[in-house]
């Protein structure tokens, strides 16, 4: 999950790191009680870069002011994203800037570290700079990785070398404590005297850790609508994401990278997806509710059309499936689309002779299953 920068904040401010002042407003009408002191930098929360040059982080140094960049920046688009709250904080001045960031490595399995004596909106060009940011790769444990911070933060001059040190330190007790993938600082506000904040925050967490993070989990329940992906596989346990709110195929599928591969596929052959879905089926166990959740989901695309179903079983047995899926059906009246299954695996000819029965065409063969579909969207 991509926390936005406020969240990001509140959980750095939580595992101790500091963070300036600052509040999540969604309105312009403001109460002065509630902000912290000025003047202020107003930020708008949404999950893309290139806020800045898109005027959408601004000062303000009166509360009129204030109330004006809220109300320009609510409500208008970047990158396709409407922006639905923006955090106020305290302008920090007389800093410099600088970078750090932790990141998890697979194929080297460990956590890379990255610093530089500079950051900013335009940090991706120093990495074409010789010197200007060091790194090194080392196993995710906290000696190791404290240890590895103090030597990278040695090579760059005070104070920023001494910020460096310190947030590095921090920092990677923060990464393994939260059990992120992605700890990322830029700014790191560095003042002369060596303390440093957290002037921006990207942080990744890892889902599959929520159940072990207690201030994880508190925050996505209190931030649901920001995250309705996040929240909707705690409480579901699917994965599902709209792809494109014009597509015209809703997927029933299975798998996560299965499911991407066919989105490909789909998208190669000149067809629209709606959805990407992992219902993971082993998890049904004679109950159909989540297959009804996933048609609930799917019949709210305006213009889907035709619904896929892609599902190989290993240990769920596709007969029973089938059954599930036309209970589903039958609880969710309102999508009325007609629906090609293409299935594999165990209780395949139970799966092919039930649905049969309900005008389901059942093959194995995706370019098969393709076809069918592309009769369903034919004008």
């Amino acid at each position: 999950m991509f926390l936005l920068e406020h969240d990001a904040k509140t959980l750095l401010a939580l595992h101790g790191a500091p963070v300036p002042h600052g509040v999540l407003l969604d309105r312009s009408e403001i109460d002065a009680a509630e902000l912290p002191p000025g003047p202020w930098v107003v930020k708008a929360q949404i999950a893309a870069g290139g806020r800045g040059k898109a005027g959408l982080v601004r000062t303000a140094d009166t509360r009129g002011r204030l109330a004006a960049h809220l109300r320009d920046m609510l409500g208008s688009a970047h990158q396709g994203m409407t922006v639905r709250a923006c955090r106020v904080e305290t302008q920090i001045t007389g800093v410099e800037e600088a970078y750090l960031s932790f990141m998890l490595d697979p194929v080297a399995a460990g956590v890379r570290i990255i610093m530089s004596a500079q950051g900013g909106a335009d940090i991706e060009s120093l990495a074409k700079s010789a010197g200007a940011m060091h790194s090194a790769t080392v196993a995710p444990q906290l000696s190791e990785l404290m240890t590895q911070a103090t030597g990278l933060a040695a090579g760059f001059a005070s104070p920023v070398a001494n910020a460096l040190n310190s947030a590095g330190r921090e920092l990677a007790r923060v990464f393994l404590e939260a059990e992120l993938s992605l700890l990322e600082i830029n700014p790191l506000f560095v003042r002369p005297d060596g303390r440093w904040l957290a002037g921006d925050a990207k942080i990744v967490t890892d889902d599959n850790a929520l159940y072990r993070q207690p201030h994880l989990r508190a925050l996505l329940e209190n931030r649901a609508a920001a995250y309705p992906e996040a929240q909707r596989k705690q409480q579901h346990g699917c994965d599902y994401v709209v792809v494109d709110p014009a597509g015209e195929i809703g997927l029933l599928t299975t798998g996560a990278g299965l499911s991407m591969m066919l989105i490909d596929e789909l998208r190669a052959a000149g067809l629209k997806p709606y959805n990407f879905l992992d219902v993971r089926t082993g998890g049904l166990r004679g109950d159909a509710t989540r297959l009804v959740n996933v048609l609930n989901w799917i019949a709210e695309g305006k213009r889907v059309r035709v619904l896929l179903v892609n599902i190989f079983a290993g240990i769920t047995d596709l007969g029973e499936f089938a059954r599930l899926l036309a209970e589903a059906f039958a609880r969710v009246p309102q999508l009325k689309v007609p629906v090609v299954a293409r299935l594999v695996g165990t209780g395949l000819e139970a799966a092919r002779e039930f649905l049969a029965a309900r005008n389901i065409p059942v093959v194995t063969d995706l370019g098969a299953a393709l076809a069918h579909v592309r009769r369903h969207l034919a004008p």
